[in-house]
């Protein structure tokens, strides 16, 4: 199991935790395609650092990731699962931390549903706390694995975004070159619309305008689209455009969103920039933000860079954005 790293610009130290993580993530894309033969990955297994329900999934990736990185550059390891910081090793001069969600979007395991994981890799500091709580654009890789009907890593090291797909024959990852810039034409739009009642006045009113279409201010329509898995959504957006909104609202503990900034939305906010899009909290650029504690939360907004800043000028003016939820919400004039 390898993964084709030719003519790319590569730290020994790097390509050595790529290769890594690539072995992994074919090894869970066979595993789960066995599910429910050797057993059930969508058990339940309690709750983790982050107080979201575990599966199976949860921590045997999780498990099979960190034991695969010990012995690497890796000094420091962070994951969701986990509720601290794991020391790997020394620190030396090309050592690495890495930050992951080892698998994201398990509620789709059971349904045979697109499911992830997200990882951010940096230079490894003194300590733990400096490698991790860091602006985002200190970040040196950071990608995806997406494991549905094809199992996918989208990756950047800072100049562009690379695709390699798992050949189920050679269970190596075939390189399949720079991505083309995330297309600047949006027809999709990926939120939970299910916590519409929730939203503050710039949301609900981008939103209403969006689904106003045609007889809407925009005088088009647009379809959504919404994976329940982020690395699955990063990948749709990559490659076919639009939009991702995970707002913060006004229940208890979504103040922030529900995504962590440090191994969610810093990654792929690296990787949305590459392809020439914009990743924001709604306003503040993502990777200008520097969280506080390993499982910090943020709202994320990412997609098209015209579209994030028409977003982002939704919340400057939050009184003409009330007034334009208000009216969304009504109903129908008589």
């Amino acid at each position: 199991m390898a993964l084709e790293l030719d003519g790319l610009s590569l730290t020994p130290e790097l390509a050595d935790v790529m290769q890594r993580l690539a072995k992994v993530a074919a090894e869970l894309q066979h595993r789960i395609a066995r599910n429910g033969i050797d057993g059930d990955l969508s058990a339940s297994r309690g709750v983790n650092a982050g107080g979201d329900g575990q599966k199976a999934l949860d921590v045997i990736a999780d498990e099979a990731y960190a034991a695969e990185l010990r012995g690497s550059a890796v000094a420091f390891f962070a994951s969701e699962e986990e509720d601290d910081f794991a020391t790997f090793g020394p620190v030396g001069p090309n050592s690495l931390a890495l930050a992951m969600d080892p698998l994201d979007g398990s509620s789709n395991i059971d349904v045979n549903a697109s499911i992830g994981t997200i990882f951010a890799i940096f230079p490894a500091a003194e300590t733990a706390e400096k490698s991790f709580l860091r602006k985002g654009s200190d970040i040196l890789a950071g990608g995806v694995v997406v494991f549905g009907p094809q199992c996918t890593m989208i990756v950047t090291f800072g100049d562009g975004v690379y695709q390699f797909t798992l050949d189920p024959d050679s269970r190596d990852f075939k390189a399949l070159g720079k991505m083309k810039p995330l297309p600047e034409t949006v027809k999709e739009f990926a939120v939970n619309a299910s916590n519409a009642r929730h939203w503050d006045e710039a949301i609900a009113a981008y939103i209403a305008d969006l689904q106003a279409g045609e007889t809407g201010p925009r005088g088009r329509n647009f379809n959504m689209r919404w994976v329940a898995a982020l690395a699955a959504d990063a990948e749709r957006i990559l490659k076919r455009g639009g939009v991702f909104l995970y707002p913060g609202d006004r229940r208890k503990g979504y103040e922030k969103g529900r995504l962590r900034y440090l191994y969610e939305c810093a990654p792929i906010a690296f990787m949305i920039e590459q392809s020439g899009g914009a990743a924001t909290d709604g306003v503040t650029r993502i990777l200008d933000l520097t969280p506080e504690a390993l499982h910090v939360h943020t709202p994320f907004v990412f997609g098209a860079a015209h579209e994030v800043a028409r977003i982002a000028a939704y919340h400057k003016d939050a009184k003409a954005a009330g007034a334009a939820a208000d009216d969304a919400f009504k109903g129908p004039k008589a």
